[in-house]
């Protein structure tokens, strides 16, 4: 299986989390304040990989998709629903969770 760049991660993750939220490219880009035009072709060029998104656009993403940084970065889907599932909690829970997946025996394969 071919791993996928960051570039393509992130775009998988943005379609996702848009899609999640209801909002079409021209909507979250104008949420970005791009306008409506502008911002539905910038938000099209992440989407695609012909553009890099920059630090900043991608903490903006972010807050405006209620998710995590990091889950429009992660390496695969279930760690993406781990993250969101993770910063959903509520925050006095999230140590004894992380804990316990930290601790926890691997799968063995067989």
């Amino acid at each position: 299986m071919t791993k996928l760049t960051a570039r393509a991660l992130f775009a998988a993750r943005l379609v996702q989390a848009r899609e999640l939220r209801g909002l079409s490219q021209r909507a979250l880009g104008d949420l970005m304040g791009l306008g409506k035009d502008k911002g539905s072709s910038r938000i099209n060029r992440y989407e695609h990989q012909v553009t890099a998104v920059g630090f900043d656009n991608l903490q903006k993403l972010a807050e405006i998709l209620e998710v995590p940084v990091a889950y429009l970065l992660a390496e695969t889907p279930a760690m993406a629903n781990a993250i969101l599932a993770l910063s959903r909690m509520p925050e006095d829970k999230r140590p004894e969770v992380v804990k316990r997946l930290l601790t926890a025996q691997p799968a063995k394969s067989g």
